[in-house]
This record gives C-alpha cells, sequence and structure tokens, in this order.
C-alpha cells in the first residue's frame, strides 16, 4: 500500500525558511512526477511545484507566485521530496500536501495527509 507522509510544517515567523519533507512507501518512485500542492484557508488547492520525470531525466516546475522563493528536490533513493521555501508571507499559510503523479495507461495520483503552515506576521 502507498503512502505518503509530510513532515517538517509549523509556525513560522514572516521571512523565515521552513524545509518540507515528504516520504513516500510502499514501493519505489522513480519514472514519476513528485510535487507539492497546497490549499490555504477558504480556497481550493492549487499548485506549488513539481519535479517531473521524462525520459530525457527530471525537470522542476514552479507556481509563477513562488518560483522566485521556493526550491523543489527529491532523492530517489530515499523515496522522498523536499520543498525549501524562503522569505514565508502570512499569505503562504495553508495546508502542503505532498503528490505523487505517475502517467501511465491510466494515470494515477497519490497524496499526503498534509502538514500545516502558518507564517506569523
Amino acid at each position: 500500500q502507498v503512502q505518503l507522509v509530510e513532515s517538517g510544517g509549523g509556525l513560522v515567523q514572516a521571512g523565515g525558511s521552513l524545509r518540507l519533507s515528504c516520504a513516500a512507501s510502499g514501493r519505489t518512485f522513480t519514472n514519476v512526477d513528485m510535487g507539492w500542492y497546497r490549499q490555504a484557508p477558504g480556497k481550493e488547492r492549487e499548485f506549488v511545484a513539481m519535479t517531473r520525470w521524462s525520459w530525457r531525466g527530471y525537470n522542476s516546475d514552479y507556481a509563477e507566485s513562488v518560483k522566485d522563493r521556493i526550491t523543489i528536490s527529491r532523492d530517489n533513493a530515499r523515496n522522498a521530496v523536499y520543498l525549501e521555501m524562503n522569505k514565508m508571507r502570512p499569505k503562504n499559510k495553508a495546508i502542503y500536501y505532498c503528490n505523487i503523479h505517475e502517467a501511465d495507461t491510466v494515470p494515477v495520483d497519490y497524496w499526503g495527509q498534509g502538514t500545516q503552515v502558518t507564517v506569523s506576521s
């Protein structure tokens, strides 16, 4: 059974940094997209960042609103993906969800339970 477990969320002051981690278990994930979404209070879940797999290798993709403050990375040996967030702002408060997207004949998405991030002003 596939499980994604996020960690690293919490309270951070505006301008500070936070590093989220996501560990996947249940199988090995290599030729898949791994990344992050978030859902702020009262809003829909939105894309944040993704490492996308193709036969050429991995490519990082970021939402326009965060690309200058966020870095995504992955460690295939650990079945893990990370999100480094800098210069955080109160509006970044959200539940951050880890996602694995497997583009197969029938695409499959796996989700973590989410980790809460709060930014104090």
